[in-house]
């Protein structure tokens, strides 16, 4: 026997009650970069016949009594919090200068006369910094690949913006979080950051190390004028490499005579005489300096008595 027709018309109008309570987010997840803006879009329904009293965005319920607190009411939100909609449909909420703290689930909530409501599906906010990525020592000539790394994919596309050194690489705005240095130099060594062009947030600095042979390696003689018979003379071996160079050789002709930076020769006689050159050598390679030239003089009592001197 089929059911009496006033509980099937009362079945169906509470069908349709129901289905008239929403609260929509679009997007559902937001990836933001730290002290950046973020716009939490938002639509609502209920149905007729109500009157709209209260709305507010909340987060977790307070654990004591299982209530939403009104974020607008926080002292962490209040200046930063801005509702933008309205009290008919539009529940689109700004929070400005997010922090890494600010990542949580957040909720509308609207109450009218009759009954309240919140949207439970809510917006998942992620708040990010920005990191270099980058290999920790590298060897001239190599390709070398710095990242600009976050922790979630940001949702707004980002133009990013790299720094050496605290200042813009000017050539380097794009939408490609990565900076590619082909064949690098010495001078590619340098404290690098990244940040996301509209936005004050900058990332920590990395340092880039390159590593390199010796290079403009030289002598340098103490003193200077006439060497005479009987002097001390010290040669030391100057060497731009990286990292420093701790071996060197000391050559006179095509002997080996010493090592060390510095090369001492105390009571320098005429036989002393002759080209002498360093050689500097760090895990990269080595280098050779020029030929420096050690002329001895004599005393003039070597000059006019030789074998007796």
């Amino acid at each position: 026997m089929a059911p009496p027709l006033p509980l099937i018309v009362l079945l169906m109008i509470h069908g349709v009650s129901g289905a008239d309570w929403s609260v929509s987010y679009s997007p559902s997840h937001i990836c933001a970069l730290k002290d950046s803006t973020v716009i939490m879009r938002c639509t609502y329904t209920y149905p007729t016949g109500h009157q709209i009293m209260e709305v507010f965005w909340t987060k977790t319920p307070v654990k004591d009594n299982g209530e939403y607190p009104d974020l607008s009411k926080d002292p962490e939100y209040s200046q930063r919090l801005q509702y933008l909609g309205d009290k008919q449909q539009n529940c689109t909420v700004r929070l400005s200068h997010v922090t890494l703290k600010d990542s949580h689930m957040y909720y509308f909530r609207f109450t009218t006369d009759k009954d309240k409501w919140i949207g439970k599906s809510g917006v998942t906010l992620t708040v990010t910094d920005l990191q270099v990525e980058s290999p920790e020592r590298v060897t001239e000539g190599d390709s070398v690949n710095l990242r600009c790394k976050s922790s979630c994919a940001l949702t707004d596309r980002a133009t990013f913006i790299w720094y050496k050194n605290s200042q813009p690489l000017t050539e380097r705005r794009d939408r490609n979080n990565e900076l590619l240095l082909q064949s690098v130099r010495r001078e590619d060594s340098g404290r690098y950051s990244c940040a996301v062009d509209g936005h004050t947030h900058i990332s920590p600095d990395v340092q880039l190390n390159v590593m390199y042979p010796p290079r403009s390696v030289s002598v340098l003689m103490s003193g200077s004028g006439v060497i005479v018979e009987g002097d001390s003379v010290t040669l030391n071996c100057i060497s731009d490499s990286n990292p420093p160079a701790l071996n060197f050789s000391w050559f006179k002709g095509g002997t080996i005579v010493g090592s060390g930076r510095i090369y001492n020769i105390s009571k320098i006689s005429s036989d002393d005489s002759g080209e002498y050159k360093c050689k500097s050598i760090n895990e990269h390679g080595e280098k050779y300096s020029d030929n420096v030239t050690l002329n001895v003089m004599c005393e003039p009592i070597c000059v006019f008595y030789p074998h007796q001197y």
